[in-house]
């Protein structure tokens, strides 16, 4: 029997709980030579040209999909820029993947994430309208 037809998703997001913004986004430059491209809710977005990395400063508030129950530090989760949302969030249910928070918004071409959690507790989001700094194709590198 024919194995169904699985999408390839670009991955292009991750999102980073720091506690001090201005110090990670100095920090990312210096080391990484990432640059700003552009402000979020809670801290900045970085990129390399291709992905989006948002440095984010949550306090003491609760994270989406995470169980804090005060200030955490680290990994909040990664994204997924997908062509299909509705075939991606089947493609992940299918996985042992489960809704958490999010749906794509009522008018199009607006920015959203809708975030799942994978069996084993790890948040990623799903979107197809991509992130700031992030560019869904990029050009692979030949026999390397």
């Amino acid at each position: 029997m024919d194995q169904p037809t699985r999408m390839q998703h670009k991955l292009r997001h991750i999102a980073i709980s720091v506690p001090d913004v201005a110090e990670a986004q100095r920090f990312f430059e210096e080391a990484f030579g990432m640059t700003k491209a552009g402000d979020a809710g809670r801290g900045v977005y970085m990129t390399d040209g291709t992905m989006n990395v948002a440095l984010l400063d949550f306090k003491n508030d609760r994270i989406a999909g995470m169980d804090n129950d005060g200030p955490y530090h680290g990994l909040i989760h990664f994204g997924m820029w997908v062509d299909n949302l509705e075939q991606a969030a089947e493609q992940a249910k299918a996985a042992g993947a489960v809704h958490v928070h999010g749906r794509p918004p009522d008018a199009p071409n607006r920015y959203y994430e809708v975030k799942y959690r994978n069996p084993h507790g790890l948040v990623f989001d799903l979107t197809a309208s991509g992130w700031i700094g992030a560019v869904k194709h990029v050009e692979p590198v030949k026999g390397g």
